[in-house]
């Protein structure tokens, strides 16, 4: 499989446990590596023989902005769905960055690794 990449992209949604978290949206980070077949596009140069990652980039916003969960770890998971059902990917790694959530730390986060075979 060939990987697409799509590094430090900013969002912001409600997240927390907290109830001061639950007043204002925050900023995330998501690091996401999708595992395709790029082989044809390669040859082809056809948006149609690849992952379309500008909708994709596009539905991950939509739902992050409009989100309220209260852990990363659920975030991550919901992102992961998003792109396992994207044609074309079929494997998600997604790390999700929290700046600022712990005193004296620039940020925490969870890396997740999904694989289409393991979508129930």
């Amino acid at each position: 499989m060939d990987t697409i990449l799509i590094e430090d992209l900013l969002v912001r949604c409600v997240i927390g446990v907290f109830p001061e978290e639950r007043q204002h949206k925050q900023n995330v980070i998501f690091n996401i590596a999708l595992a395709a077949d790029l082989q044809k596009a390669g040859q082809s140069d056809d948006l149609a023989d690849t992952v379309d990652y500008k909708h994709l980039k596009h539905q991950i916003v939509e739902r992050v902005e409009t989100s309220s969960y209260q852990l990363i770890e659920k975030l991550a998971q919901e992102v992961a769905d998003i792109c396992l059902a994207t044609p074309g990917v079929e494997a998600a790694t997604v790390r999700v960055d929290k700046p600022g959530a712990l005193n004296f730390a620039r940020s925490v986060a969870v890396e997740i690794h999904r694989e289409r075979r393991d979508q129930t």
